[in-house]
């Protein structure tokens, strides 16, 4: 019983005792919440406040999400199986996001419900968006392992692997909120196809490891991709030449280029901790 009360608190570990690691990321977590709220009282968000703190929770969601994916490549590559610990949690924190995005946009809307529903009917982009939110949401009500226990391990793993689809969703709803400043969404979606590449291999290898190379070549890939649908989101958004788009990721830091210096960085990392990882496992063969 102690131990099924103690995982209604992230703050603590599975024995009852309060957890450095699990406590500084429950921070991190709240921080851009306090964060938009102080900027809202302080009027920093600019000429219309709460429009802002509207996207800006939106955005908060889609990171999060994000970063709940990331979850299980950086807990192999980086070998700290703790990291595990932290990830239902940060996807309960994508959730709280975006019912803040939702419940804010119904405050702008002066709490009229009958527009609040017509406009996410009609507009393409706001049911995207509310779809999203609503595979969110359900994700987070059968997070808990009570829910695991009565879905059963295969049907929740099902039914959690959608956040594959919701991620997409939110991302293209990024994408048409944001018009013609589309920056951060497409370094977005760059981060979700390298995501997505890692788990493409690790489904075809058997023993659910990705090699060093395939982690390499993974960065090149995804900032390629992230180049040609950057290209071509201009081409049929604007008309404007793919050309011009390619050759600024070449001389400019565009998006395609965070991509390619991040997804170095990761393999640079898997390549420094290999070593380690390889020395642990000799010494855990070693009989005693």
């Amino acid at each position: 019983m102690m131990g099924t009360e103690n995982r209604m608190y992230p703050w603590l570990d599975y024995d009852g005792r309060v957890s450095p690691f699990k406590s500084v990321v429950l921070a991190l977590l709240v921080l851009p919440g306090i964060w938009i709220a102080a900027a809202y009282a302080m009027r920093w968000l600019g000429p219309r406040p709460l429009n802002e703190a509207i996207h800006q929770c939106g955005l908060w969601m889609v990171r999060f999400l994000l970063i709940a994916l990331a979850v299980t490549p950086a807990r192999q590559i980086l070998h700290w199986p703790r990291l595990i610990l932290v990830r239902r949690m940060i996807g309960v924190a994508a959730f709280c996001y975006g019912m803040a995005h939702l419940l804010l946009y119904v405050a702008d809307e002066a709490f009229d419900l009958a527009t609040v529903a017509s406009e996410i009917a009609l507009r393409f982009y706001l049911t995207i968006g509310f779809v999203a939110l609503l595979g969110v949401a359900a994700l987070a009500l059968t997070s808990t392992d009570g829910m695991v226990r009565r879905l059963g391990g295969r049907r929740w793993q099902r039914l959690h692997r959608t956040v594959y689809f919701i991620g997409v969703l939110g991302i293209i709803h990024y994408f048409l909120q944001a018009k013609l400043d589309v920056y951060e969404p497409t370094f977005i979606a760059g981060f979700f196809v390298w995501l997505m590449g890692y788990r493409a291999v690790l489904w075809r290898r058997r023993d659910r490891r990705v090699p060093l190379w395939a982690v390499a070549l993974l960065a090149p890939a995804a900032a390629a991709l992230t180049a040609l649908g950057e290209a071509a989101y201009f081409r049929l958004a604007l008309g404007v030449d793919p050309m011009l788009i390619l050759s600024a990721d070449v001389t400019m830091l565009r998006p395609a280029s965070i991509v390619l210096a991040c997804g170095l960085a990761v393999a640079l990392a898997a390549a420094l901790r290999h070593p380690a990882a390889k020395r642990q496992a000799k010494l855990r063969l070693r009989p005693a």
